[in-house]
Formats: structure tokens, sequence, C-alpha cells
């Protein structure tokens, strides 16, 4: 590979200014860490300070740019000055990547509390329209922007479990159709990625809760991929590079669906 092919494939987001919410830790961290990568100026909002400070720390040590700003992403007016902050330091923003969220209560739905159901849509559901809501100015000025929204196989699928994540999953992603046909002719594109398990802080502190331990519950979770494995955060990450650059300029309103074959079965 020639040295100007190498720098091409390093310069995949060049000049774009990119905000990840829940940047911290798991996907959020590896998206954040692939955009820079490629050239963006990132900022990680997330409400775990020193997560979201050592991802900082580790784009600036490799030479990127980035800052890290403490955004509870339900809270309009934490969004709404940490975009305008973000904004004024980077000279714009082109694309928001909401990935914050949680996973709510493993319940039946006849016993979920109506707090427990609005709790997890607030971040959820909530949360992803204020980070779009007021990130659609910005692409405005700068012609064109690429909001990419973290949906999940439970999006697309029932599982028995969960039922207010996969209801917040099913709206993210209609979220993000219904928002790429309002401003499809403002060249704003709007797309949800659908992981599958993605082997996370998050999951592996589940399988640390396992009765035959982590290794047995990573094991469980391998088998119920096609693939023979479960996902790592760099596989979702590149999803969202390649959602977040023009080589995607003639996708939106559509899944991508990452996830090992496991929505194939």
């Amino acid at each position: 590979m020639t040295s100007s092919a190498g720098e091409a494939l390093m310069n995949r987001v060049q000049g774009k200014v990119a905000i990840v919410t829940g940047g911290g830790l798991g996907i959020g961290r590896a998206a954040a860490l692939r955009l820079a990568e490629e050239g963006a100026s990132v900022a990680i909002l997330d409400i775990d300070d020193e997560a979201g400070r050592a991802v900082v720390s580790e784009i600036t040590a490799a030479g990127g740019q980035s800052g890290f700003w403490h955004v509870d992403t339900t809270d309009e007016d934490a969004v709404r000055n940490a975009y305008a902050e973000i904004a004024e330091r980077f000279g714009g923003i082109h694309v928001v990547v909401n990935n914050a969220g949680i996973a709510g209560v493993n319940k039946p739905t006849d016993e979920i509390s109506r707090e427990e159901w609005e709790a997890l849509f607030d971040v959820n559901v909530t949360g992803v329209f204020l980070c779009t809501k007021h990130a659609i100015g910005y692409m405005r000025t700068a012609g064109s922007g690429s909001i990419i929204n973290l949906s999940s196989i439970y999006g697309l699928i029932g599982a028995a479990d969960l039922p207010p994540y996969h209801a917040s999953k099913g709206a993210v992603r209609l979220m993000a159709k219904n928002d790429a046909l309002l401003y499809a002719r403002e060249n704003i594109r709007v797309n949800s990625i659908h992981p599958a398990y993605i082997w996370t802080p998050l999951v592996e502190n589940l399988g640390k809760q396992h009765p035959e331990g982590v290794e047995a519950f990573r094991q469980l979770l391998d088998s119920k991929h096609p693939i023979g494995h479960v996902g790592e955060p760099d596989d979702i990450a590149w999803g969202v590079v390649y959602l977040a650059s023009d080589e995607s300029k003639f996708v939106t309103g559509t899944e991508l669906i990452i996830d090992g074959g496991y929505t194939a079965q």
C-alpha cells in the first residue's frame, strides 16, 4: 500500500465534528476512538466523568482533537449548552451518534411500574430526541449532517425479556426513519444501527452475575450467534464510521444490522 493510499484510509471523516453520547465506555468509546482515528474532532458526552475524560486523553495522546462534556442527555438545557460550546470550540457539528442508553428492568410487562417504564424511556428515547433536535440547526448551517441512532436487534425482534428496552429500541428505529424523511432535502441523513450481543463492560458485568461465571456466560452468548461468537465494540464502531462518512452519502432512513447472523435465524 502506498503512503498516499494509507493516508486516505485514515481520513474517512476528516474535518467533521462528531458528538458521541455515552462515549466513555463500550460501543460509545470505540466509536469515539475510531472517528478520531479517521480524522474527526470528537466531543464525548457522558455522565461518567472519569471514563469520558480517559477517552479524551487517549484521543489527544494519539494526536487527535477531542473534548469531554458532562451531559445527562435527558436534560435539555445541558444538551443545548454543550452543543453550543462544542460548535464554538470545533467549528460546527456534523455527526451525532446517539449511543447513550440503559437496559432497564427485566420483568414481565404486567409487573413493571410506570416509574420504571418512564425512567428508561427518558434516557433511551427522550435523550435521543433532544440530542437530535438540537443538532439540526448546526447541520443546516454546515449544509449536511449524519445522525446515527444506536438501536438494537431488539428494535427489530422480540426476546421475551426487558419490555421497556425492546419498546424503546423500536422507537429509536422509527425515529430514525421519520427524521430521515423530514430532513433528507437538507442533506441531513438519519440511520439506525442494530447490534446483537457485544462484549462490553456492561455485558461482562452481567456475566459476573451468572451462576457459572463469566466464561460460561460468554460461551452462552457466543452460541446464540450463527457466526459463533459475540461481537466486539469495534464491530459497531466501524459501522458508525461508515454512516458518519461521505461513503454513505446515499444511505438514509435505513437499518445497519451488525449481529453475526442473529436476526437471519
